[in-house]
């Protein structure tokens, strides 16, 4: 079963499936672009918070106290190649195009904090963890500039049901509305957010990258551009959602492989975004074949304490 359905993943997330022209079923992806368009469109104004660069941020005050809290920690990817319990391992995506169909969406928990559809997201669409745990769906439309997210998504009676989404206009500053969820925990969108293969072969990555940490390390309070806080237990010398934490800039990282050297400068450059409740300094990504998983667990030799908080 794995190696008949990893091909089709594959297809779906790296190289966008051609329209099925039997006319039985339309509702699949058209776009023949492949994921290297999304890298090609900006990702939000040049003076939106994804597009900081943080290397000369003022930290917080309590900086030391905070990194307390996680400093053992070794960063994990939470992404590669190949499964992990029979799905591939990463928050996958889409992208789509200006004639995509649109789908309606059912919302089941978070309907009156989502963004009403229909999505522009095809029935065929991944979903993360193949609709196990966070069962994350998202579409890039590269025509429209515009991201569409699902949390917990699943297809039945050929329509989407999530329990909440989110629509982002990659043009715009704007932000979800205060104190609104999206299909993210901390009311951000998940794609700029994601290491994607496609960046490596760029040779940068220009935002700061998703991470998570567990609940008692996270404040019942968010910070811009995060707009929702979870219910968390932690003090005042925790970190709230949306804050901020970069890489020491005297961290050596010259011994890495030049993947992982893309990855470290970023977490240096633009850092990490606190978006979620999880296990503790697990970085996000999107699977890919081409990821070495080998060298991916490297990045474990960073800890907590070589980062740093920056001021929020």
């Amino acid at each position: 079963m794995i190696k008949l359905f990893l091909p089709l993943i594959f297809c779906l997330a790296v190289f966008s499936c051609k329209k099925d022209n039997s006319g039985n079923d339309p509702l699949v992806n058209a776009c023949e672009k492949g994921l290297s368009a999304a890298e090609n469109i900006q990702l939000f104004p040049a003076d939106n918070a994804w597009n900081r660069d943080i290397s000369n941020a003022p930290l917080a005050n309590n900086s030391a106290q905070i990194v307390t809290g996680w400093s053992a920690n070794g960063i994990k990817a939470d992404f590669g190649s190949g499964s992990w319990e029979g799905s591939p391992i990463g928050i996958p995506y889409v992208v789509v195009c200006k004639d995509q169909p649109l789908i309606p969406v059912v919302f089941t928990d978070y309907g009156s904090e989502s963004d009403p559809g229909p999505y522009p997201i095809p029935l065929n669409a991944p979903i993360e963890g193949n609709g196990a745990g966070d069962a994350h769906v998202i579409a890039v439309d590269v025509d429209n500039r515009k991201l569409y997210e699902l949390f917990y998504a699943r297809v039945k009676d050929k329509k989407w049901h999530a329990s909440s989404g989110a629509i982002f206009d990659l043009t715009s500053n704007d932000l979800r509305p205060e104190g609104w969820t999206s299909a993210d925990a901390a009311g951000l969108p998940i794609f700029p957010g994601l290491v994607r293969y496609e960046e490596i072969l760029k040779g940068e990555i220009d935002h700061p990258i998703r991470f998570t940490l567990q609940k008692q390390l996270i404040q019942p309070a968010y910070v811009h551009p995060a707009r929702h806080k979870v219910n968390s237990t932690g003090g005042v010398n925790t970190l709230p959602m949306g804050a901020r934490i970069r890489l020491k800039a005297n961290v050596n990282i010259s011994g890495y492989s030049a993947t992982n050297q893309v990855i470290l400068k970023a977490m240096k450059k633009y850092g990490l975004i606190l978006a979620d409740i999880g296990s503790n300094f697990y970085i996000s990504g999107a699977p890919d074949e081409r990821w070495d998983n080998s060298d991916l667990k490297k990045l474990g030799d960073i800890k907590g304490s070589d980062f740093e908080v920056v001021k929020f």
